[in-house]
């Protein structure tokens, strides 16, 4: 029976070895999620210093994934990053441009979206950000300077007329006010980039949401979410019980 048991044992060490040893190799892979650019469209290749940012993309200059250019035309209207029209359904309200020109310096600049990163199938970019938690003052905000602005559509990636050379609203689409297609702050963070961003219950400086902007004379506090999603994805816990489990084994063996 105790030969049986220590067969048994064996047998489920050896698979708890296995997943330790494929946890441990995600855990090194994974490193690679702090302090790394996405391999997208305009994104340099290592973050650096940009001494020169541009304006609202000026926190990230100590290290940085866009270049100078980069940061000045994110605050051009249909500028050549993506040739994307603001005023799509009319002028849309500076207060409400002003955060898609944050949003726009967090994607192209930040160098702290790693746990986020997935690889795409796409001919602009190979990697793409998904669910990257939001605080939730920032997805507030953000609605709430938007809707008196009109859009048309609430997913901004896809279904836009591109014939002009730049975004126009779909025939059957009609322009409203935002809080038409977004009723609620999570929705517009939830969708209007095809779930880059996840609105989250977090609150900013709480440590576990990412802040759209921030005061870079505080230094950068995404720095520490990307550390806690990054430590918490690497699954390396359950590691830590290998050395009991051998242990274990060992001494039912020498009791047999």
């Amino acid at each position: 029976m105790a030969r049986l048991m220590t067969t048994q044992l064996l047998f489920l060490l050896v698979l708890v070895g296995a997943g330790c040893g494929a946890q441990l190799r995600t855990t090194r892979a994974r490193t690679e999620l702090l302090n790394v650019c996405m391999d997208a469209k305009h994104h340099k290749e290592k973050p650096s210093p940009e001494d020169e940012l541009h304006d609202q993309c000026g926190p990230w200059k100590k290290n940085s994934c866009c270049s100078v250019n980069t940061s000045q035309e994110a605050h051009k209207d249909i500028s050549y990053l993506y040739r994307f029209n603001w005023d799509h359904c009319g002028k849309m309200e500076p207060a409400c441009k002003r955060h898609f020109i944050q949003d726009t310096c967090l994607y192209e600049c930040s160098p702290n979206l790693g746990p986020w990163i997935q690889q795409v199938d796409q001919s602009w970019r190979k990697e793409r950000i998904l669910n990257v938690p939001l605080c939730k003052e920032d997805c507030q905000n953000w609605w709430e300077d938007c809707r008196t602005s009109y859009t048309c559509k609430i997913n901004w990636h896809k279904g836009w007329n591109w014939t002009s050379g730049h975004n126009q609203c779909p025939a059957e689409a009609q322009c409203a006010p935002f809080d038409v297609y977004f009723p609620t702050p999570d929705v517009l963070c939830n969708e209007i980039w095809s779930h880059s961003y996840k609105a989250s219950n977090y609150t900013r400086g709480s440590g576990r949401c990412i802040q759209m902007w921030f005061d870079p004379a505080q230094g950068n506090p995404n720095e520490e979410v990307a550390r806690f999603y990054a430590k918490a994805m690497s699954g390396a816990e359950p590691c830590r019980a290998w050395p009991l489990s051998l242990s274990l084994v060992l001494l039912l063996w020498l009791l047999n």
